[in-house]
């Protein structure tokens, strides 16, 4: 028998479905924020004219970026299941997932937020310099506060992003929402389950959304 939204023993394995969609996206989102904002920082500091300009470490890492986001979502998680199998011990379930999704979405981020930085006005920044900043103040102080509310806006998208791609992860046995879909919905021809999945989602995302808009909206400190 299909679960339902409208009984316990349904309502308590959606509730589970979500739980490992929410758990997939928080451990996801601290990985790919984390590592894609760095990534980003280096990339705009290291860029022609930049504070610590390197041209050639630049362009490395600008094709390495570019590379893996070519490369689409489902193929990553197949060719990185060597590597998620050496990490957390095991191809399949909600930890597994995390690893194909952080290498997926860390490049991403950090396109967001590399525009985001660079978006900076350059006048703050060589106004900081002649007072006599040092270049890693500039970066704490000047760098990251103006380029906040992008950024945030970038994360906004990029955990929309996480949730989607959660989704189609559940169709490996990643667990979540996207699993529940596909064994529920799509294999047993129940449609309600799909229905039902696509409310949940929707939801999600929309939250998502407006905490991401609040949260942009308070770091912008111009307004």
């Amino acid at each position: 028998m299909s679960p339902s939204l409208l009984d316990a023993a349904g309502l308590g394995r959606y509730g589970q479905a979500l739980l490992e969609t929410l758990l997939m996206v928080g451990a996801c989102a601290a990985i790919s924020v984390s590592l894609g904002l760095l990534l980003a920082l280096v990339l705009t500091v290291t860029a022609p004219g930049g504070l610590y300009a390197r041209p050639v470490l630049h362009k490395v890492l600008s094709v390495l970026v570019n590379i893996l986001r070519a490369v689409p979502f489902i193929i990553l998680l197949v060719a990185l299941l060597p590597v998620t199998r050496y990490i957390v011990g095991t191809t399949l379930g909600t930890w597994a997932a995390v690893v194909p999704l952080s290498f997926s979405l860390t490049p991403y981020f950090a396109r967001i937020a590399q525009v985001s930085l660079n978006e900076v006005d350059a006048g703050l920044i060589e106004a900081a310099r002649a007072m006599g900043c040092r270049r890693r103040h500039i970066v704490r102080h000047v760098l990251l506060p103006e380029a906040l509310p992008g950024i945030v806006g970038g994360i906004t998208v990029s955990v929309i992003g996480m949730i989607n791609a959660s989704a189609m992860a559940g169709a490996v046995g990643a667990g979540g929402l996207g699993d529940m879909a596909i064994r529920y919905g799509y294999e047993r021809y129940e449609t309600r389950v799909m229905f039902d999945v696509i409310i949940i989602l929707v939801v999600l995302v929309t939250l998502v959304q407006l905490a991401g808009e609040w949260l942009a909206r308070c770091a912008n400190h111009r307004k």
